[in-house]
């Protein structure tokens, strides 16, 4: 299923992930994170195969392979482009699994000296960092962080027991559920912008052959997949990051090493390569903050996150110890997946490009049908079914004026801990904001905030826009 919604264009992982969430509601707790993880880690094999074969990425990360990947393609050389992607992902992968089976019980051993002021100032660093890395301005940013903690607040008090922002509805009793904000704000808002654009289809007629790369292409492809992995992975787990920004990153360096610079775009593998390693070693990275200290770093984990809080499982430094089933499990799944994944993802190549052919005037229907079905499930609401379509209209408004909605959806996941972490502080301090300050991991992570905020006052031009510029060049 993540290989298919790396391969429609429009449709993406955080979509495909707000689709599934009513159905956690019926399956065991492991099995529905499984599930997640499948899909997020399944789009980034799905992506390539679209922007090599037909020019058009599956998904935001595999906008760089298009550069080289498709023209190789041109060129006849199809086969060992989509086989680079395809070993280059699982070896960055596999890795990707190591370093998250070795990182993320070391990172929460050591979060388990955190405190309130600890969470606290890590949730408003994590909320500066997706802030800062995005494509729209800096203060679009934080006024949807700003409305995700607003949001968040909607429901029973924890400490007082009043109800907040329910407008008199019973179905906000328990706040904004998840399931249907994102929903409206990534799946019917998706169709809803895509019904005023048209796929411009290259699919090639030749047959695709050799996807077994030569030991050329293994010899100008290993120092890439290398790089790639290493880069993927550490700023992956980096707050705010995303994948789609390593992948740029990851380009941009193996065009640097490169002897022959000036042929990147013409079809060269090692522009494949690098990237595409960079993408799926980064999708690993991202699930180590995730599960060590409960903090999302991209939509995905948001969504992932918020599932492990419907299933009543308290994400954060005890998850692991407390539910090492659930973390192990995820573990050797990945590892399973990235077998899997390897061995379906080559031979199905002519079954993706026919399902490219299928109108997408079926496929959007599907998808609001789904949208629908799945919001009145969760509750059996028609309440829940209204407030999703309004998300997404809201969705669509956001989209077509440039706001993001990755800051309103980790807001909205944080929001709790946040505000929980924030009175907690003020009470052990008797009401004294310096307890954050005078506790040093607790300053580390406002200075780093600080610093992000104050950044665009002395720099020209922030990661997220010069990534939006390479992609439109």
């Amino acid at each position: 299923m993540g290989t298919l919604v790396g391969v429609l264009p429009g449709l993406g992982p955080a979509a495909a992930l707000s689709l599934l969430l009513p159905t956690i509601y019926h399956v065991p707790p492991i099995s529905a994170i499984i599930m997640l993880f499948g899909i997020c880690y399944g789009t980034a094999y799905g992506g390539s195969t679209t922007s090599i074969l037909v020019n058009i990425p599956g998904e935001v990360s595999s906008v760089v392979t298009c550069f080289d990947g498709y023209q190789m393609a041109r060129q006849g050389r199809a086969g060992p482009a989509l086989g680079i992607a395809a070993f280059g992902s699982f070896i960055a992968g596999t890795f990707g699994v190591v370093g998250l089976m070795l990182f993320a019980p070391t990172l929460a051993s050591f979060a388990l000296r955190f405190g309130p002021p600890e969470y606290f100032s890590l949730a408003v660093m994590s909320l500066t960092l997706v802030t800062y890395i995005g494509k729209g301005s800096i203060l679009q940013g934080l006024m949807m962080a700003c409305l995700g903690l607003v949001m968040s607040t909607a429901g029973r008090d924890s400490f007082t027991a009043q109800t907040r922002f329910t407008f008199g509805l019973t179905s906000l009793m328990s706040g904004f559920e998840l399931a249907f904000v994102a929903m409206g704000l990534f799946g019917m808002s998706e169709i809803l912008i895509n019904l005023g654009q048209s796929f411009k289809r290259e699919t090639l007629d030749t047959k695709v052959k050799n996807l077994l790369p030569n030991r050329q292409d293994w010899k100008d492809s290993a120092k890439p997949i290398a790089r790639g992995t290493l880069l993927g992975f550490f700023l992956g787990i980096l707050p705010g990051v995303g994948v789609a920004i390593t992948t740029f990153i990851s380009y941009a360096i193996e065009k640097k090493f490169s002897k022959h610079p000036e042929k990147f775009g013409t079809g060269v593998i090692e522009g494949v390569a690098g990237p595409e390693s960079a993408n799926n070693a980064a999708y690993a990275g991202t699930f180590v903050p995730m599960l060590s200290l409960g903090i999302p770093t991209n939509i995905s984990t948001s969504i992932i996150l918020g599932a492990l809080m419907i299933l009543g499982l308290q994400p954060g430094p005890l998850l692991i110890s407390s539910k090492p089933d659930l973390f192990w499990g995820v573990v050797a799944s990945m590892y399973a997946g990235n077998v899997m994944l390897v061995v379906l993802n080559l031979p199905l190549i002519g079954l993706w490009v026919q399902i490219l052919k299928a109108p997408y005037s079926i496929l959007y229907v599907l998808i609001v049908m789904f949208c629908q079905i799945g919001a009145y499930s969760v509750n059996n609401s028609v309440t829940d079914v209204l407030l999703m379509n309004i998300f997404g209209v809201f969705g669509y408004l956001m989209k077509r004026y440039e706001f993001e909605g990755a800051p309103l959806i980790l807001a909205l996941v944080l929001g709790p801990m946040f505000e929980n972490s924030l009175r907690r502080s003020l009470i052990i301090s008797d009401g004294s904001p310096a307890v954050f300050f005078t506790r040093p991991i607790s300053a580390v992570f406002l200075i780093v905030a600080l610093v992000f905020l104050l950044s665009p006052l002395f720099t020209r031009e922030r990661i997220g826009k010069k990534a939006r510029e390479m992609r439109e060049d």
